[in-house]
């Protein structure tokens, strides 16, 4: 088209105003969407101005379903200390290196029950998660979705969510890349990591279990605000990795590459060490900004996150 446009790496446009540059979907599910709007009002960075990686893991049974909640519970909080890449929305540096799930956080506040602390419930079966999760949600839509457009798998917002229509987990904090080697290689470290939970290599599946919402919540919290500087100075959840002192997340994540690295194909090593030695893509986009908040400068530095996507290359400053 005439209009030159360009594919660009992050979670966020820096540069994007929702309130003027949003426009809703008009084709297919454009009822949802329609439905939607009615209901919270879409406009705003946490409907339009998002991009994330969906990582979906399958589970066969209700005793698989109970390890894999367990596990990816635990991890949810470590996410935005590998994936943050969302430092610059409206052409300012927000004080968040995850400014997408600061908004994520908020973004159904109209209606609570739908994303709740983000981190799911402790519920470990089928039979609990409708219980605890699925009819809260259908119970508060109801004044709202008379004509039972939505589904309660579509509405349910947390930062993981279970899918039973397709036997399978997913995790939805993990920030996108400036390119699909960096989303990818973020993902296979996930997946070992969560297999060596799973398989006990770090702590019992009754000590994952035992944390609340609440107590993880904080961790993530604080990750969303600092990324991988966040210090985490909960000792009992460290332990569930096997740290026994007070731990930045990424002294976490270096923590837990070292164990599973040989299982990690030797095409992602680069990748994943980059992030670890480097800092998340938001800590490298705010380095290469340098405090300079000019509208120019801001496309300087993301016509050089374009190239990388192009590229398939990592971003350095």
């Amino acid at each position: 088209s005439n209009l030159q446009l360009k594919l660009v790496g992050s979670a966020a446009h820096p540069l994007m105003n929702p309130d003027t540059d949003t426009q809703l979907w008009k084709h297919s599910y454009s009822e949802v969407y329609a439905l939607y709007n009615t209901i919270f009002n879409c406009k705003g960075h946490g409907w339009s101005n998002v991009q994330s990686t969906h990582l979906n893991l399958p589970f066969n049974d209700d005793k698989e379903f109970e390890k894999l909640h367990a596990a990816i519970r635990i991890i949810l909080p470590l996410l935005p200390g590998i994936c943050a890449s969302s430092p610059i929305l409206e052409g300012k540096i927000t004080g968040f290196k995850d400014t997408r799930l600061e908004f994520y956080k908020t973004n159904q506040k109209e209606i609570p029950d739908l994303t709740g602390m983000v981190i799911p419930e402790r519920v470990f079966s089928k039979l609990d998660y409708h219980a605890s999760i699925f009819e809260p949600i259908k119970r508060a839509m109801r004044p709202y979705d008379k004509n039972k457009i939505l589904d309660h798998h579509f509405l349910n917002s947390r930062g993981a969510i279970a899918r039973f229509d397709r036997n399978a987990i997913e995790i939805r904090l993990m920030d996108i890349q400036e390119c699909p080697k960096a989303d990818i290689a973020i993902c296979a470290l996930v997946i070992e990591v969560l297999k060596a939970i799973i398989k006990k290599e770090f702590c019992t599946l009754q000590a994952q279990k035992l944390w609340t919402k609440q107590e993880l919540f904080l961790i993530l919290d604080e990750g969303i605000k600092n990324g991988e500087n966040s210090i985490i100075e909960n000792k009992p959840y460290l332990k569930l990795f096997g740290l026994n002192k007070v731990s930045t997340m990424n002294d976490v994540w270096k923590h837990l590459y070292k164990k599973v690295k040989p299982q990690i194909h030797k095409n992602h090593h680069e990748s994943i060490e980059l992030i670890l030695e480097e800092g998340t893509l938001s800590t490298r986009l705010l380095k290469a900004i340098e405090n300079n908040v000019y509208e120019a400068h801001i496309i300087k530095v993301y016509q050089k996150l374009q190239s990388c996507l192009i590229e398939n290359k990592m971003f350095q400053p």
